[in-house]
């Protein structure tokens, strides 16, 4: 049995999709219960499921491969706070241009690894309680 408030909602897109479902391995490990959303789409964007998941857990993080400013992230938080506010992490590039690399290497260089989703799930935990 999971303790109360011990979930998590991980919207997530593109390559991420992948990472998040290794991090929610991970956290589920760690009794943290998952519920994965891939956001195929940012329009249309499934509000109906948005706001369904985030009133059960209460807590989100959203991962993608693009600026955290103006992406999925904050497609999916103005649904969050337009229907039910609740903390929000977001995993994607901060505000910086991206160069040219490996794809692991890139993915470790600006935080979008399985171990980045992790870190960001249990912050959002750790404000929503």
């Amino acid at each position: 049995m999971l303790a109360e408030g011990n979930d998590i909602t991980i919207f997530a897109c593109g390559h991420l999709v992948w990472k998040a479902v290794e991090a929610a391995k991970i956290l589920e490990e760690k009794g943290i219960s998952v519920e994965l959303i891939n956001i195929h789409t940012i329009k249309p964007l499934d509000e109906e499921a948005i706001t369904k998941s985030i009133r059960k857990t209460k807590c989100a993080v959203t991962a993608e491969e693009h600026n955290i400013l103006g992406g999925m992230g904050d497609a999916v938080a103005n649904v969050v706070v337009r229907n039910f506010p609740a903390p929000i992490e977001y995993v994607g590039t901060k505000d910086t241009f991206g160069e040219s690399g490996k794809p692991e290497e890139l993915l470790k260089k600006y935080g979008l690894d399985t171990p980045d989703i992790v870190i960001a799930a249990e912050k959002a935990i750790a404000r929503k309680n």
